[in-house]
């Protein structure tokens, strides 16, 4: 009796062992990823756009799928954002107050799964010094080397105690609303 009681035990520890390593979490590291705000003004529509950002992601892929995101971080360095324009950078860079607010950071607090290539995610994004939690949908798509990872928000200005900036004695004016765009690559 101890023997088979011994034998059933060694076949479940056995079974959650290979269960707990197909399912393992696994630390991820962003690469080659772009970053891009695009906002409007009294004189065109703008974009300015990044490819310098770092970050990790904690995830569980088992069987082919992406089953959980349990932490994702990103640091982007404020400055990288760049226009095609010198002038535009400048203005941009004051009002994000780069002097005191080197970075723009993104910290999940939550993930929850949508269907199998959708997320709904919950996070904390620091720009010029302020803090705000947004919802972000975003895609998914699992590569042979990790994860790509696509989605975007709509801010404003004021959700982050910026004003929006102006040009040539307040002739030109940039728009409210901004629209935040990512598409992150995280390989192992």
């Amino acid at each position: 009796m101890k023997t088979n009681t011994l034998k059933f035990l060694a076949v479940v520890t056995a079974f959650l062992g290979i269960t707990t390593i197909a399912t393992a979490q696994k630390s991820y590291t962003l690469d080659k990823s772009t970053f891009s705000v695009a906002g409007t003004s009294t004189l065109h529509d703008w974009e300015m756009k990044s490819a310098s950002g770092t970050g990790t992601a904690s995830l569980n892929i088992a069987n082919g799928k992406l089953t959980d995101i349990e932490a994702l971080t990103i640091n982007l360095p404020a400055e990288t954002v760049k226009s095609e324009k010198k002038s535009m950078d400048k203005v941009a860079y004051e009002t994000l107050k780069t002097d005191k607010n080197k970075n723009i950071k993104y910290v999940l607090k939550s993930a929850e799964k949508v269907n199998e290539t959708t997320w709904e995610l919950t996070g904390t994004y620091t720009i010029a010094g302020v803090s705000k939690v947004y919802k972000t949908t975003a895609k998914t798509a699992l590569t042979k080397d990790g994860l790509n990872l696509q989605g975007s928000n709509k801010i404003t200005f004021t959700d982050f105690g910026m004003k929006s900036p102006t040009a040539m004695l307040g002739t030109i004016k940039t728009g409210q609303d901004l629209t935040i765009k990512f598409n992150l690559n995280f390989n192992l």
